[in-house]
């Protein structure tokens, strides 16, 4: 019996250039190019469009599906303030929000904080004129906050101080802008919580949606509020012991139901961004079948994994050596995707949250 050799970092590793990283979107949405591929064979053609084209290569009968979280302005800066025996002091602290936390009088965040060290456990940091919020707790290197406003108050002075939190590769060349905080939504966002955007989305205005429906393809909306930890590094050699980070999500009873009447109908499902295939594939884990979920997921797509209800997948080009890499490895096979990221390179398409996408049919089935 021969052993199958174990996945290491280096499999999914490319060289890319640093002039290939977009540091803006095209205008408008769906100029961008999208790269369209199947996994029937190494060799078969990859094309070259535009998102505009995605009507072309989707049927009646389709279902895309979309995550409609919505990005919050999670990136703070503000001041610290003490007076002690050598007087008034003051640190600049940057705050970037992780995820929302239960309990207490405000809202509580878990965040980065930047310099941790020069804010104690009961300090304040104060953002505007009407947010400021009081540290709680120092866990693992991060900080728990509780913000001197709740519900809609917060959201309008969040709105106001914050700013959007930029993945690092963009933010390592720009600071987020005005600009950013339409860039980085979706166009249809309505589920307030994720600190990174479902970014295969970006792609998407009204007229792309008008033209997909005038085909026949049809709409299901669930909720992934995407988290910090999708930035995170791959740090072990053998990837199959990488520890994923968990996201808070949704598929509603009626999301459920559309998605399992496309299968029974014929219909390819087909998620837009990883965020929603990583979560149509959680709420499949149980029973092989769509069914309604709510919860955290931690799900790890690699090479070897059994998708059971996605059929293609619409995705931006990901980051060398990192989990999505792998993901979009499963769905094409390790060395079909290794021949489109280097089509992708070759060819000048632009890469990551505001980058261009590709259009993955593992299984074929399109007409040029």
């Amino acid at each position: 019996m021969t052993e199958t050799a174990p996945l290491t970092l280096a499999d999914f590793d490319f060289d890319l250039p640093d002039d290939l990283i977009a540091t803006r979107p095209a205008k408008p949405r769906s100029s961008s190019r999208m790269l369209v591929a199947d996994g029937a064979a190494l060799g078969a053609p990859i094309f070259d469009h535009h998102a505009y084209d995605l009507p072309q290569f989707l049927r009646a009968g389709d279902r895309l599906v979309l995550n409609d979280t919505k990005v919050i302005p999670a990136r703070l800066t503000g001041a610290r303030h003490r007076t002690g025996d050598a007087g008034a002091t003051s640190a600049k602290i940057e705050v970037t929000l992780l995820e929302p936390r239960a309990g207490g009088a405000g809202a509580r965040w878990t965040a980065l904080l930047k310099p941790l060290k020069k804010i104690r456990e009961g300090e304040e940091v104060v953002f505007s004129d009407s947010l400021s919020a009081r540290l709680i707790a120092k866990e693992d290197g991060q900080g728990v906050l509780e913000f001197s406003l709740t519900g809609e108050d917060f959201d309008a002075a969040l709105a106001e101080a914050g700013a959007m939190p930029l993945p690092p590769y963009i933010a390592a060349k720009r600071p987020a802008d005005a600009q950013d905080k339409s860039d980085y939504q979706t166009v249809f966002a309505r589920a307030s919580g994720a600190v990174a955007a479902p970014t295969a989305s970006l792609h998407f205005d009204d007229a792309l949606l008008d033209a997909l429906r005038a085909k026949g393809v049809a709409f299901t909306y669930v909720t992934l509020h995407v988290g910090a930890g999708t930035f995170l590094p791959v740090k072990v050699e053998d990837v199959t012991t990488h520890k994923m980070h968990a996201e808070w999500g949704e598929v509603s009873e009626i999301a459920a139901e559309e998605i399992a009447a496309t299968k029974a109908a014929g219909g390819r499902v087909i998620p837009v961004g990883t965020t929603a295939l990583r979560l149509i594939e959680s709420a499949a884990r149980a029973t092989g079948a769509i069914a309604p979920w709510r919860g955290e997921t931690d799900i790890f797509i690699y090479p070897g994994f059994e998708f059971k209800i996605t059929d293609a997948l619409m995705t931006n080009f990901h980051l060398p050596k990192s989990t999505l890499m792998m993901l979009v490895a499963a769905l094409m096979g390790q060395d079909r995707i290794t021949e489109i990221y280097q089509h992708a390179v070759a060819s000048g398409y632009r890469f990551f949250s505001y980058g261009d996408a590709s259009l993955l049919l593992p299984k074929g089935g399109y007409d040029t």
